[in-house]
């Protein structure tokens, strides 16, 4: 048997590596871990073409509104003015997604690397190269850069000044990453839920107020991004060259700088989704049917998952707070449902049967119809959208007034038909293409990232488009319109629901989805 020392023995002939070599070690296991997740890829042709289609794409954003007519100098003025408050969005998404998924996506699920000796500094690299497989981050980068070439025009600064405006995501997305694991890491300590609770409700207080002595516009002046805008302005000069330097070293400290809270947090329990694992429910009174039954079975499956309920929070509350500070009007806020619906659809829908794991193996067993099972995972994924999005609206509604008829109309039709939409498109994919996927984490994903980067641009595209030809008709003096237009629309999405629906009965495609992610 050979006695030599092991990775995990303490004695005194054994030297821990030091932090240079446990960084470059990190870096190894992540780039041995992407080839991992590579190998697992089912259509890699189609993964390179979708790589290169976003990344032509970005250079198109990026160039294109240079070349247009820019109009009066004034609209160019206005939208450069604009510029700061948005590289200060971006840097609040990349915290708010990472806070939420409790550090950054995993490139590597938590039951796979269970066997291998992956440290936190290898999740933290791999939780922040997988940051912008994000639809929101990238449309956040890509308003960026279309703005910036918008306001600049074809310019010999054009070019540094975007290089400027790529250095910034780097920093804020590095930046965010350290924030949101140092968030977890004090979640995961001694009464860490309650002082998050506590920390995020003063946040929530400090933005109300600050809304409500309107001095909202004095505090997007004050934000420190407009030292690196201004930089940006300045092409090749002193000041440039310092912008440029901050940027890299910030994003050099924060890349290094986040393996601190990641160690931390690692060696601490996560309590929330410990809390729901071994929490007890009292039993309630039985249902009448079987379809009631099987709607609390998946009911309680996902309120009670960690990652959905802090999901649905982010993606409930952060539309609604921009459509505040935002002053959207109802005509706007039009918008706010399929957004809302697209995000939490990517929560679970897109993959719904993996809820089950295991499980599906038991259920297929149950007394019940096939279809009587569909029906059940289709409603709960209904009322879990409608919810979502029916707080964003009320959020959005404390400042937006009372609408008129048009307005009321429009809503309620985008709302019914991008729910209808989104709960068709979400269930056909989890037939199409499941995934063993454990939702236990709250850093989870219910599909691989480029699938979900795919999911995502889909839905995005579709319910945009239907938002806004509502938004258009909330502008139309006849609230019959919206509702003439929204029928045809739910009759197609509901045909094809129904039509998904028969699929799941055929016992073939049922058997392929259960083994997969019982798998």
């Amino acid at each position: 048997m050979p006695t030599a020392l092991s990775s995990t023995d303490t004695g005194s002939t054994y030297r821990r590596p030091g932090h240079l070599a446990a960084a470059r070690r990190a870096v190894a296991d992540v780039r041995i871990l992407l080839q991992f997740r590579k190998q697992a890829v089912r259509r890699r042709h189609f993964t390179r073409v979708l790589s290169l289609v976003f990344l032509g794409i970005t250079v198109a954003v990026a160039v294109v509104p240079s070349l247009v007519d820019h109009g009066p100098s004034s609209a160019r003025a206005q939208v450069l003015a604009l510029m700061p408050s948005a590289m200060a969005g971006i840097l609040v998404l990349s915290m708010a997604s990472a806070i939420a998924s409790g550090g950054g996506r995993e490139l590597i699920s938590r039951d796979q690397a269970s066997p291998y000796p992956i440290s936190p500094t290898t999740d933290h690299l791999g939780a922040l190269l997988l940051a912008p497989l994000n639809i929101a981050w990238m449309i956040q980068a890509w308003l960026l850069l279309g703005s910036m070439a918008y306001g600049l025009g074809w310019d010999d600064a054009l070019i540094p000044a975007q290089g400027v405006v790529l250095l910034w995501l780097v920093c804020a997305t590095a930046a965010g990453q350290v924030v949101a694991w140092g968030v977890e890491a004090v979640r995961r300590g001694r009464f860490g839920i309650a002082l998050t609770r506590g920390l995020f409700v003063c946040l929530a207080g400090a933005a109300g107020y600050i809304q409500l002595t309107h001095r909202a516009a004095h505090f997007f002046d004050s934000i420190p991004t407009t030292w690196f805008f201004f930089g940006a302005l300045s092409p090749w000069r002193l000041y440039w060259w310092e912008v440029v330097g901050a940027l890299v070293l910030g994003s050099v400290v924060a890349v290094a700088l986040g393996a601190v809270p990641t160690h931390l947090a690692a060696r601490r329990m996560p309590r929330d989704e410990a809390r729901m694992e071994t929490s007890q429910h009292e039993p309630r009174r039985m249902p009448r049917g079987v379809l009631g039954m099987l709607v609390r079975t998946d009911r309680g499956s996902v309120w009670r998952s960690v990652p959905m309920r802090r999901g649905v929070m982010v993606l409930a509350v952060g539309p609604g707070v921009v459509a505040v500070f935002g002053d959207l009007s109802w005509s706007s806020m039009t918008i706010l449902p399929g957004l809302v619906a697209s995000g939490g659809a990517l929560l679970f829908g897109v993959n719904a049967w993996c809820l089950d794991g295991r499980g599906a193996l038991w259920r297929e067993n149950l007394p019940a119809r096939a279809t009587a099972l569909f029906d059940a995972r289709a409603w709960v994924l209904f009322e879990f959208l409608a919810a979502a999005s029916l707080i964003t609206v009320g959020i959005g509604a404390l400042r937006a007034g009372v609408p008129n008829p048009e307005e009321f109309s429009a809503l309620v039709c985008t709302l019914l038909v991008v729910l209808v939409q989104v709960v068709g498109a979400a269930l056909r994919w989890s037939i199409k293409s499941p995934y063993p996927v454990d939702l236990r984490s709250a850093r989870a994903t219910p599909a691989p990232p480029a699938a979900m980067v795919g999911y995502s641009a889909r839905l995005a595209v579709s319910t945009t488009f239907t938002s806004l030809v509502f938004s258009g008709f909330a502008h139309v003096p006849e609230w019959r319109l919206s509702v003439m237009f929204a029928i045809p629309c739910l009759m197609w999405s509901g045909l094809r629901l129904a039509r998904t629906r028969e699929r799941w009965a055929d016992p073939v495609t049922r058997a392929r989805v259960v083994s997969t992610v019982a798998a």
